[in-house]
């Protein structure tokens, strides 16, 4: 479905697939419980999922003549740092906007993990006092503006690369990915888990699996609490993404599938039992979640396979979509382990 578009690569290749079998068993045993580890996916800065955005974005990037790449997150965004790394590899400015959009007082938060690994890698930061919101913000609106009174020819990349015109196509190559890998697996997935905030991730796997009736089982897992806004940005970039691609169907409300139940108390700060999940898929996995993205995610798939969400017998692939470095903002919580 992709063919069409320029892409340029900065991954490694199809990410792997492995079995959580620890874990599965830890939880029971009656599912069989997979990790696509987009964790891995690149030699950049750690990697993550918003690499597979940007492939598909600098391109758009490079044909516009701009020299400096413009981007917005929280102060502990992996998506921001990605922009970073993806600046220095291209050979482009990168200005960065980060704002308060977690109420965390660990005493290194603004300076280590993702913001750090984003000032080592040469990114302009600029720390902007405002809460949290999925939707196109001012501050970014205003450092666009910067860089071109200043003579610059900025590109805009929005929060998460979601609203951005491209912003969901890499996650429809992340299920043409699986597709091929299941063919060799000599099995298909029933559920994949994947969190959910800005929203583009999620878009994008529900546009590539509705090619063969999978949408619905896209299970997305709210990390943002703001979910109608995010369940409605979702069903807006997977609409505008299954055009782009001329998916030849239909992209309806009840095809975004978001459960709510796990993003309290608010977005980036883990509660309890993400915290509990992190530490239980470290210890039996060695597989390391973050507090404000795949812990949550991770808290919701145990639950839900806890709870019977998902019927006996069923393979269930979790997405890993990065963001370990986050950790080190959090260390506070996690200093005994």
């Amino acid at each position: 479905m992709l063919e069409k578009f320029a892409r340029y690569p900065l991954t490694f290749g199809p990410t792997p697939i492995e079995n959580l079998e620890r874990l599965g068993r830890h939880l029971g045993g009656k599912v069989e419980l997979y990790a696509k580890r987009e964790d891995c996916n690149s030699g950049l800065a750690f990697g993550g999922n918003k690499l597979r955005k940007l492939e598909y974005i600098i391109p758009d990037a490079i044909a516009s003549n701009a020299d400096t790449l413009v981007s917005i997150g929280g102060v502990q965004s992996n998506h921001t740092r990605m922009v970073a790394a993806v600046a220095a590899k291209i050979g482009m400015k990168c200005r960065l906007v980060q704002e308060s959009w977690v109420p965390h007082e660990d005493a290194v938060y603004d300076r280590v993990g993702n913001i750090m690994l984003s000032r080592i890698m040469g990114a302009d930061v600029q720390m902007v006092d405002e809460s949290f919101d999925i939707g196109i913000r001012e501050s970014w609106e205003q450092a666009i503006a910067d860089v071109k009174a200043k003579g610059g020819k900025p590109y805009a990349i929005p929060a998460g690369a979601s609203v951005h015109k491209y912003g969901g196509l890499g996650y429809v190559g992340f299920a043409e990915e699986v597709r091929a890998q299941e063919t060799a697996l000599g099995f298909a997935f029933d559920y994949i888990i994947v969190c959910t905030v800005t929203g583009s991730t999620h878009a994008g796997m529900v546009v590539g699996f509705a090619k063969d009736g999978r949408a619905r089982k896209v299970i997305g897992i709210d990390a943002s609490a703001t979910p109608a806004k995010t369940k409605a940005q979702v069903l807006a970039i997977a609409q505008n993404t299954a055009e782009l691609v001329e998916l030849g169907q239909a992209i309806e409300a009840d095809d975004v599938v978001l459960i709510e139940d796990y993003a309290y108390p608010v977005y980036g700060v883990p509660s309890e039992q993400t915290k509990d999940a992190i530490r239980l898929c470290a210890r039996l996995e060695g597989m390391i979640t973050d507090p404000v993205y795949e812990g949550k995610s991770m808290q919701g798939m145990i639950d839900l396979v806890a709870k019977g969400y998902f019927p006996e017998g069923s393979r269930v692939l979790y997405a890993h979509l990065g963001g370990a470095p986050a950790l080190n903002g959090y260390a506070y919580a996690f200093r005994n382990g």
